[in-house]
């Protein structure tokens, strides 16, 4: 039987900067390939055989996109294997601290032509100033954008019903775990749902929850504690030992968008902008939590001037992002164009052979 392919972000490009979750993932993989290559396109199409690989023989895997080129894929992770590849250069430097043990090591800066690198390397260097100068600008829209956000969420703060919000918690808790406890502890997991990309948002919230059997769609406002109780649902899961994965936001690190509890078949979705979602498939309902805010007239008016001043920061961050992604699509293009053909078939077959399949 062919194993399936979960795909989830390998980074996001946050209000808090540039963030992966990569370091839980490299603690429990049971061995980790840090690959070590310039900007290039090429390791994704090798990863993605590596992918197709382990799943033709009945591995489920998890892959890793980038934000910035959808179609290119930055890791892999064989499950049942506990095996992770991972691109361990930019735009996140990941580096082994277990060589000799967990960890190896493989290198692709050396199989490149120098001559075909001689002749491309100006348009690198000015691309690459230029990528530097747009990425930041994009940082900064997005750090604009989730104050603003903020500002937002305090305005929605000050009108909840918070006492409501607890007991609708309480009683979600005892629907999902009733006097469940495992004698074990919980496996605890956590991916990045979507990010920012060259084509605007962009998540990968069907691919995650595929396998979930009961999916609960949180509909409510910014600031409304939605995040704030799969928060809460999640560490009541871990400590009755319920395995619990974190699907975390792409435009606020400290939030949280998807909490999956795989034991249980359940999961549940922030299902407002960016990624709205409505019911779909069998298992699938709604919460509203709308309704705890209270209604305020002075309040709306306040939230009318946000929304636009915080869909001006994120306009102004798309922007940059697709500037950004095509001058490092150039970088990437570049690269390839430089490679030793052979020398990157020969390492690849390294690569392909490092461990068993």
């Amino acid at each position: 039987m062919t194993g399936s392919i979960t795909e989830s972000m390998g980074t996001a490009y946050t209000g808090d900067g540039i963030i992966h979750k990569y370091d839980h993932l490299i603690r429990q993989a049971a061995v980790t390939v840090f690959i070590k290559t310039p900007p290039a396109f090429a390791l994704s199409g090798l990863l993605n055989e590596l992918a197709a690989l382990h799943a033709s023989r009945g591995s489920d895997i998890e892959r890793f996109r980038s934000p910035l080129h959808l179609e290119k894929t930055d890791g892999i992770y064989v499950k049942d294997a506990g095996i992770l590849y991972i691109s361990a250069s930019a735009p996140v430097s990941l580096e082994p601290a277990d060589l000799g043990g967990r960890h190896r090591v493989v290198s692709f800066y050396d199989v490149y032509d120098e001559d075909k690198l001689r002749a491309v390397n100006p348009s690198i260097v000015q691309h690459t100033e230029e990528a530097e100068a747009v990425l930041g600008k994009a940082l900064q829209s997005l750090s604009e954008a989730k104050a603003i956000h903020d500002e937002w969420e305090a305005v929605n703060i000050a009108r909840m019903d918070w006492a409501e919000h607890t007991a609708i918690t309480a009683k979600l808790a005892a629907d999902l775990f009733g006097t469940l406890r495992l004698n074990k502890e919980a496996v605890v997991t956590h991916r990045i749902i979507g990010s920012l990309s060259a084509s605007g948002a962009h998540d990968f919230i069907p691919s995650i929850t595929k396998t979930a059997k009961r999916r609960i769609l949180i509909k409510s406002l910014p600031g409304t504690g939605k995040s704030t109780m799969m928060k809460a649902l999640a560490a009541e899961a871990e400590k009755r030992g319920i395995d619990t994965e974190y699907g975390w936001c792409g435009l606020d690190a400290g939030s949280i968008d998807v909490i999956q509890f795989p034991e249980l078949s359940v999961c549940l979705i922030d299902a407002t902008e960016p990624h709205v979602y409505d019911i779909e498939r069998e298992g699938d309902e709604i919460l509203n939590l709308a309704g705890l805010c209270a209604k305020d007239e002075l309040a709306e008016r306040k939230i009318d001037a946000i929304r636009l001043r915080y869909k001006a920061a994120i306009g102004e961050a798309a922007e940059a992002m697709h500037r950004y992604a095509g001058l490092t699509g150039r970088i990437d293009a570049a690269m390839d164009s430089a490679l030793d053909q052979q020398a990157f078939s020969e390492k690849s077959k390294t690569l392909l052979t490092l461990l068993p399949v």
